[in-house]
């Protein structure tokens, strides 16, 4: 079962349970998802890849938005924000510790041999694709400038 079968099924189970939270959640994804099927050039298909790549963009708006809701002093918008992004989160493959990315990025470091600050892009161009789904960019960003630093 493909991840959009799979939010399609749990949008069923989140109307049964009444989790307006998940099921608002749930049609939101399926909403960008059905986009992305429709999208110029996508031949009605949704690789699982390509479906992960939107749920942790999706993430990725959600903590932005919760962050400004949280310094514009609307902790009630951030904490539905936080919701939406649990429930997200469920689905996207877990995160890599700190110690975990640490070792991982030195690894690609050496395999690439880079010396210095100016080898950043080199590092970054494969962390960004061997860590997809396993980090966020800007943390894979910061914790590469502190090693390479």
């Amino acid at each position: 079962m493909d991840l959009f079968e799979l939010i399609s099924n749990d949008i069923k189970e989140a109307m049964k349970a009444k989790d307006k939270v998940k099921l608002g959640t749930l049609r939101n994804i399926k909403k960008v998802f059905l986009e992305a099927k429709t999208a110029p050039g996508a031949n009605d298909t949704l690789t699982d890849e390509a479906a992960l790549k939107i749920m942790q963009k999706l993430v990725k708006q959600g903590k932005d938005s919760a962050a400004l809701y949280t310094e514009q002093g609307r902790a009630d918008l951030a904490e539905e924000e936080m919701a939406q992004v649990h429930v997200i989160e469920a689905y996207l493959p877990k995160q890599l510790s700190a110690e975990e990315l640490e070792s991982k990025l030195k690894e690609i470091i050496a395999r690439v041999g880079a010396a210095g600050a100016k080898d950043m892009g080199k590092v970054m161009g494969v962390a960004t694709k061997e860590l997809a789904g396993l980090a966020e960019g800007r943390t894979i960003s910061s914790k590469v400038k502190e090693l390479l630093g």
